[in-house]
């Protein structure tokens, strides 16, 4: 399998499983570290286009339980949760993949991505 980028943070537990598990199957991939490199703005508008913003945004996390009661508000909608997960990755789920095929995933489901093998 060609071409595939995990997106994410890599101390977050779920990131450096899928890591650990694509290293085990011997999937060549790209890591895309959302603090050194930030968002990639079209990536996002292409993530939300196929997964949409419920999806994508982390309402479970540290980050979103830090936010003030006026910024959570104003990512009910898709354009504010855009912007918010552009401001603070830390809201986005992880991690997001970018498969060889085209399709994306947000999460790490290991029986789903051996199904992709």
């Amino acid at each position: 399998m060609a071409d595939v980028t995990l997106y994410g943070i890599p101390n977050c537990d779920t990131v450096k499983r899928a890591r650990a598990w694509l290293d085990e199957h011997r999937i060549t991939h790209r890591f895309h570290d959302f603090k050194k490199a930030g968002v990639p703005a079209d990536g996002l508008d292409a993530w939300l286009a196929q997964l949409g913003w419920e999806r994508l945004l982390n309402r479970q996390g540290t980050t979103w339980r830090k936010l003030d009661d006026a910024a959570k508000v104003a990512a009910g909608d898709a354009a504010g949760a855009r912007a918010l997960m552009l401001a603070q990755p830390s809201v986005i789920k992880r991690p997001v993949v970018a498969w060889g095929d085209g399709r994306l995933t947000v999460g790490f489901d290991p029986a789903d991505w051996s199904a992709r093998r």
